[in-house]
């Protein structure tokens, strides 16, 4: 090759390679543009593993977009108020919510019935179902009605069954108490007598101080010794049986996601999974040191007898009866929850009920 044609070659190819690059540069913009959301949350700062679950998305969408998507995470109260989250998401005032759907049952059932209902399934339970099982793709057919798209975004394994003022050792106990708990397990509660309160996480102490209220479930140990409720109500109930599993839902503005570029919604739906799942590792992780500081501070455990228990089923089959009669939502979503609950419970019953069991046996015998 010649001298001539050689920088003839290279200068031809130098101005293509050029030339993609220009073209290139405008295409990678593109796919990622400057995005910025703001999320409202349902909890308290200071609760950094359920309210935390928001700034682990955050921090993901960040961290994979070289900063262009940008979630500006609020504490409940700061911009909305905390049970107003959906609401707030749904009417396009905020872009995003972490919250949980039963805080919303009072617009409607079908809110709660993928989030949490009483004697439903555990935390693997509703991640199986929730993952291969169409739940996402179910719930969302019911929150488009309302403009939102949701992904789970978090779960507190089974939570304890609440903070009493006075033992509860029969049915007739419950009967006229006050008690601080959430949406729908509060229409089955309420079906033995007790007067369900809805009161966000922050409001619940004061309200236990003063004898506003007689007893409140909140999540679990780590979470409960941070708001300090054994000071004033030293009877810790479990189990939580109208949270055997909870899912934490991100919600966000139906219009707002659908407006996102694909990668930035593959993004989405991968950084709100991993939150999903780093919310119950670090629960597992926290909660067995938690459980034994609130009993060396003065917590009395107490387990639902098994007449409050089976009372407390029989309840809320019927309330279940109720809203399946009237609500093809809720029935649609629920029926599909039951088929997998008796598939579910069936192989726990197997080899990990079995396997628990034998180990919780060593453990309680001091060879762990």
């Amino acid at each position: 090759m010649d001298r001539r044609s050689f920088l003839t070659k290279a200068t031809v190819g130098g101005a293509v390679a050029a030339g993609a690059a220009t073209l290139a540069a405008p295409a990678l913009a593109q796919s990622n543009p400057k995005v910025t959301w703001r999320l409202t949350s349902s909890f308290p700062k200071s609760l950094d593993t359920i309210y935390g679950g928001a700034e682990v998305l955050s921090k993901m969408m960040s961290d994979a977009t070289d900063g262009n998507f940008q979630i500006q995470v609020f504490a409940g109260g700061e911009i909305v108020p905390a049970l107003e989250a959906a609401n707030e998401v749904s009417a396009g005032n905020v872009e995003a919510c972490h919250t949980v759907g039963y805080y919303y049952w009072g617009k409607d059932p079908t809110f709660a019935v993928a989030a949490a209902v009483p004697f439903s399934l555990s935390a693997r339970g509703i991640n199986a179902w929730h993952y291969h099982g169409g739940g996402i793709d179910l719930y969302n057919e019911f929150l488009a009605t309302h403009n939102l798209f949701g992904l789970p975004g978090g779960n507190t394994g089974v939570q304890m069954g609440g903070w009493f003022r006075k033992e509860i050792n029969t049915v007739a106990d419950l009967n006229g108490l006050k008690m601080r708990i959430g949406g729908f397990a509060g229409k089955v509660i309420s079906k033995l007598g007790v007067v369900p309160q809805q009161i966000a996480g922050g409001d619940i102490y004061p309200a236990l101080e003063k004898g506003t209220i007689d007893a409140s479930e909140w999540v679990g140990p780590y979470d409960d010794e941070k708001l300090g409720f054994f000071k004033v109500a030293p009877y810790y109930y479990y189990p939580g049986w109208w949270e055997g599993g909870p899912t934490v839902h991100f919600m966000f503005n139906k219009a707002a996601y659908e407006g996102l570029p694909p990668a930035y919604q593959s993004l989405l739906r991968t950084a709100a999974q991993a939150a999903d799942a780093n919310m119950l590792q670090k629960y597992d992780w926290l909660n067995p040191v938690a459980i034994k500081s609130l009993v060396a501070q003065g917590a009395q455990l107490r387990p639902f007898s098994p007449e409050i228990m089976e009372a407390c089923f029989n309840a809320a089959n019927e309330v279940y009866a109720e809203m399946e009669a009237t609500n093809p939502a809720f029935a649609k979503i629920w029926g599909s929850i039951k088929a997998f609950r008796s598939e579910h419970y069936t192989w726990a019953q197997i080899a990990e009920y079995n396997f628990d069991t034998f180990m919780m046996q060593q453990q309680n015998a001091g060879k762990l």
